[in-house]
């Protein structure tokens, strides 16, 4: 079969050949139908992520290697599964879950693999769906997709479920009407937005430096937008009408924690989701002394990502804008691109 690779850190991806692989036991074979080019793609492509003082992590020492066949948002027809696999049957069109973890922890055993030290993720650590065929290890990684635009679904494996569970964790302990920010509200800040709109919030207030992201938000049920290009936490408060009970942070440097953080109200949250990196340095006072929450959330769970899917097959999910391409290696490589320049607008999804 034809695979899009990245032989080296760092390097275009080029096209090889593999063997198909034969599903056995409760494996599942999909033949690509959506691959959606995502930025944490370009992470793994440049080889790590920004620690601030604190360096680079290496994404070597998470578990890649080369060939790395890159994609972790895919949508496929189920071609062929192993002989103890009872819940898919061929001719479905399924969503890999790919945050896999190794099975055996106390997290995995709990449904939280996403957060496994030992994880295996499509598409980073296990060859992933910038390929003609993609295989599962398991059947309860195949989520039936049937009754939702299939390029939309494919999204919903990684932007989608992480906008869903950081939305979880931020209205967690709110009213409705209390001010919730969505910090960068490019293609997963947009998607933040629909997640809120859909958990019934009803007073979201878009940031960003990009006037036209600000009225994509607006459109997708943002009640408020603030361009945030040289504006102070001040600003955020006074454009918000009071401080902010929670901000999700999708951007996540130092600079864009900083400015949530000294907008929040006394037992406001932070959930920090991008990876674009830095540090932030804490004033340890008050964040005892306003009782203050910094929240990571990476990705989710395989019952997080079946509840957004869910909510999509029911038309609860306002969606977001979705650019084409080509699977090949030119499509895939214009996609990491435009992601890594800033040219990318909503979500890019490739088919064959």
């Amino acid at each position: 079969m034809k695979a899009f690779a990245m032989k080296a850190q760092g390097a275009a991806l080029e096209e090889i050949e593999l063997d198909r692989p034969k599903p056995m036991g409760r494996e599942v074979l999909l033949k690509v139908t959506h691959a959606g080019v995502c930025h944490t793609d370009t992470h793994v492509q440049d080889g790590g992520y920004d620690l601030g003082s604190r360096g680079t992590l290496d994404m070597s020492t998470r578990g890649v290697t080369y060939p790395c066949v890159m994609g972790h948002e895919t949508v496929g027809e189920v071609v062929e599964v192993g002989e103890d696999v009872t819940d898919v049957a061929v001719g479905d069109t399924c969503l890999a879950f790919p945050w896999i973890g190794c099975g055996e922890c106390g997290k995995c055993a709990h449904g939280h693999e996403n957060a496994c030290d030992n994880g295996r993720a499509l598409g980073i650590i296990q060859f992933g769906g910038f390929a003609e065929y993609l295989l599962l290890p398991d059947q309860r990684y195949a989520i039936d997709v049937a009754g939702v635009d299939p390029a939309w679904a494919a999204t919903l494996a990684c932007s989608g479920v992480t906008s869903y569970s950081s939305a979880r964790k931020a209205t967690a302990t709110v009213n409705p009407d209390e001010p919730i920010g969505v910090m960068g509200v490019g293609g997963v800040g947009m998607m933040t937005v629909a997640a809120l709109v859909a958990l019934g919030h009803k007073n979201i207030i878009a940031i960003d430096v990009s006037d036209e992201n600000l009225a994509s938000a607006q459109e997708l049920g943002a009640t408020l937008t603030v361009n945030s290009k040289n504006a102070t936490s001040h600003d955020l408060v006074e454009a918000a009408g009071g401080q902010f009970i929670a901000i999700i942070d999708l951007v996540n440097t130092g600079d864009t924690v900083a400015l949530a953080f000294d907008a929040l109200s006394r037992a406001g949250k932070i959930v920090q989701v991008g990876l674009f990196g830095g540090e932030f340095v804490v004033p340890t006072a008050i964040m005892a002394l306003k009782g203050l929450t910094l929240q990571g959330n990476y990705v989710g769970t395989v019952e997080e990502v079946r509840e957004v899917v869910e909510l999509a097959r029911q038309g609860s999910l306002p969606k977001l804008p979705i650019t084409g391409g080509t699977l090949n290696v030119d499509g895939v490589n214009d996609g990491l691109e435009r992601l890594r320049t800033g040219r990318a607008r909503g979500r890019t999804v490739l088919t064959p």
